[in-house]
Order: C-alpha cells, then sequence, then structure tokens
C-alpha cells in the first residue's frame, strides 16, 4: 500500500477585496477512487451549486474517515502588509506551508501535488519544500500548473477553498448589506462595492489597499493617496497631516 496523497491549491488570489484562502486535504491512497466517485475535480468546472454539493461530500467524508485538512485564511490587511517588502508569490509559498503542516501529520510520508502560483512550476515547489523544511523531508513534491484538474487530490483541495472563500463573501455581503460581486476588478458590481467602501474616514478592511483598483478608487474620492497599514490593520503611513485634519 503507497502512502497518503496531498493536495493544495488556493481561490481568491486576484480579487480586490476579501480573504485568500488556501486548502490542504491530504487522504490514504486507497480513498483516491472514493474522491473520483463524489465527483472531486477543479473548482472551475463546476456550477455553483454542484460544487456546495461535491464540497458537502468532501467534508463528510473529513469528518467520517479523518482526512487532514488545513485552512490557511489570509486577510486583506496581511497582504496588504506583505506587498511593501515581498510579492505575491512569496506569500502564497509560505501560505502553502502553512496549510499543509496544520492539516497533515509530520510524522507521514507520501506524495504532495501543488497548483503552483509561479510562472516556473519547478521553481515553486523548490521554494515550497525549503519553506517547509527538514520535517517533511519524506514527502515528495510535485509542483504543476493546472494541478487542481490533473490530480483529484488537489482538485477536492480548490473546492473546499473556493466554498470557503465564497462563504466569507456571502457573509460579509450580508453584513455590509451591499453586494460585492466576484470581488474581481473587472466585474462592474465590485468595482461599484469598492467606490462605496473607500468612502469613508479609511478604506473599508475587507479591502485590499495595495490592489490598484482599491487605490485607484480611494485617490478619486479623497483625492490622496491611499493609507498604508500593517499585518494587525494598524495604520503605518497616511497622506500629510493637513490632508487628514
Amino acid at each position: 500500500m503507497s502512502g497518503p496523497r496531498a493536495g493544495i491549491d488556493e481561490a481568491g488570489r486576484g480579487p480586490a477585496l476579501g480573504p485568500l484562502v488556501v486548502c490542504s486535504l491530504c487522504v490514504p491512497s486507497e480513498d483516491l477512487e472514493l474522491l473520483r466517485t463524489i465527483g472531486a475535480r477543479d473548482s472551475k468546472v463546476l456550477a455553483p451549486r454542484k460544487r456546495e454539493g461535491v464540497y458537502a461530500d468532501i467534508i463528510r467524508e473529513v469528518e467520517n474517515r479523518g482526512w487532514g485538512v488545513g485552512l490557511a485564511v489570509c486577510e486583506p490587511s496581511r497582504i496588504d502588509y506583505n506587498s511593501i517588502n515581498s510579492d505575491l508569490n512569496s506569500l502564497e509559498v509560505k501560505l502553502f506551508a502553512e496549510a499543509f503542516e496544520s492539516g497533515t501529520d509530520p510524522r507521514s510520508e507520501g506524495d504532495l501535488k501543488v497548483d503552483a502560483c509561479d510562472v516556473d512550476e519547478e521553481r515553486f515547489g523548490k521554494r515550497l519544500s525549503e519553506e517547509l523544511g527538514g520535517d517533511w523531508k519524506g514527502w515528495k513534491i510535485e509542483s504543476r500548473h493546472g494541478m487542481d484538474s490533473l490530480d483529484v487530490v488537489t482538485g477536492a483541495a480548490s473546492i473546499i477553498a473556493k466554498v470557503e472563500r465564497d462563504n466569507i463573501i456571502d457573509e460579509l455581503s450580508r453584513d455590509l448589506e451591499l453586494d460585492l460581486g466576484s470581488g474581481y476588478p473587472s466585474d462592474p458590481k465590485t468595482r461599484l462595492a469598492v467606490r462605496k467602501l473607500v468612502s469613508g474616514q479609511l478604506p473599508h478592511n475587507c479591502l485590499r489597499w495595495s490592489w490598484k483598483t482599491v487605490a485607484d478608487s480611494w485617490s478619486e474620492v479623497h483625492k490622496t493617496p491611499i493609507p498604508t497599514r500593517s499585518e494587525t490593520g494598524r495604520i503605518t503611513s497616511q497622506s500629510t497631516l493637513g490632508d487628514w485634519g
């Protein structure tokens, strides 16, 4: 019997608002066929209702069979703070490692399939291996673009990540009484929502302040550069005192 199979994927890399969610799923090799039977695959090819149904089936088996699930929910403030001295690829390496470590037994050994976020697939895998360190040397990492469509476990991880993020956005929409749309800058509903969410004294916390769409909307409304915040949300820089007086 071969070792376990783990897969990691993310949801929410490009949106201008809401968190970036990374999911790691680890299952015994003998359960791969069960995942296929459930209908696990790349979340992008599933209609929302179908995706939610498959998600519910996966979570049921997680509970019944003890599959390992790790989630890393990266809030917009962390994304913004990271953008000051780093890049999104570097942040995702850390998030992939965090998700994997939280959902997998370090004493185990197996195959880890990841949906590469870097244009260089091999580089992303090497960086993830370095981030995980020697405690995970028993895991063979394969990093590919579109791994969520190539590997059933990574596909299942993509479904969990997508549904978890969608649930967060739905809750935000209800709390704000505002249709946030898809969150992507190309979505007219999102652009309208961003415009409303930058109208206060500070941009709303759910926005990614470092995103151009958000910064441009802020500048149009306030005629000043958008402020900068730390990972905890503390304001680390503003415009001139006259602008904020």
